[in-house]
């Protein structure tokens, strides 16, 4: 575990799966999830090569067929402890034996971490190292506590988004696959106020969302601002009850129902070229 301060934010991030564990302010409050395993004991996973479930949780890249696990194994994997300081640390995962049994490429998937003042400041980097144009997704899945420990209850709490959301939302099918269907948007203008009954049926997915950042808190009292520049796609999820709710920030999404054709093709697959690099950025801000 490594932990990073400014003295007014601080954080813990595991090397196991470079997985931000611990977010607390001056005070020592926990800003994120207690990880309560009957419902969820996942923190923030980096989601990497895909996001969510793939058909058959298998992909097919050139004429070859390869196991997938949901969300893809980079939340699973050991990162290497690249640098360390009082306020920042970096992380990085290189293609392996094991690795390219899923996912047949050379990457290297850097995550930095670094605080400044009341923001902390997420950034990938995912580096093509082959002679050909590598297809990737990448996402974040940061579970903020719900509710806040700022005395508020959790109805209170709502994620207002920065822009008009106007569309309807993705479906998630029972097996995870998006569903053809959509539903309609839960949103009261801008606002998302939060209740367990919306996440019955697993995530609300925003496919095309406009917004770049979103805050979450109640109507009183200090907010995450979570900024996501890069990401084109935006989930919240939780299980009803449980203590937190994910802000999901995805470049890419979950296969939809039958989908059987080739990674590369897939929506919200972006492709690298060879010895380019993919930036991806999130930053959340604690405001009074």
């Amino acid at each position: 575990m490594i932990r990073i301060t400014s003295g007014a934010l601080t954080a813990a991030i595991n090397s196991y799966g470079a997985e931000l564990t611990h977010l607390t302010d001056a005070q020592g409050r926990e800003l994120m999830t207690d990880a309560d395993p009957a419902f969820w004991t996942g923190h923030a996973p980096i989601l990497f090569p895909v996001i969510g479930v793939t058909n058959g949780l298998q992909i097919h890249l050139d004429g070859a067929t390869y196991p997938m696990p949901k969300h893809g194994f980079a939340r699973h994997s050991l990162f290497d402890v690249v640098e360390a300081s009082d306020s920042h640390a970096v992380f990085a995962l290189e293609d392996s034996d094991q690795t390219r049994s899923h996912y047949p490429f050379a990457f290297r998937l850097e995550i930095t971490f670094s605080i400044e003042d009341t923001t902390l400041s997420v950034e990938a980097r995912i580096v093509n190292r082959n002679d050909a144009a590598m297809p990737a997704s990448f996402g974040f899945h940061p579970a903020f506590a719900w509710p806040l420990p700022y005395g508020h209850d959790r109805a209170d709490h709502r994620i207002v988004f920065a822009a008009d959301e106007p569309g309807a939302l993705r479906e998630i099918a029972p097996d995870g696959l998006i569903a053809a269907a959509t539903r309609p948007s839960p949103l009261d203008g801008r606002t998302l106020q939060l209740r367990d009954d919306l996440f019955t049926d697993d995530a609300l997915v925003w496919d095309h969302v406009r917004s770049q950042a979103v805050t979450y808190g109640a109507s009183e009292g200090p907010e995450l601002h979570v900024a996501f520049p890069d990401t084109p796609k935006l989930g919240i999820w939780t299980k009803p009850g449980a203590a937190y709710v994910c802000i999901e920030p995805w470049h890419g999404i979950a296969d939809p129902e039958g989908y059987a054709g080739d990674f590369r093709a897939k929506p919200g697959v972006f492709e690298i070229a060879p010895g380019d690099t993919k930036h991806i950025r999130m930053k959340v801000t604690l405001t009074a």
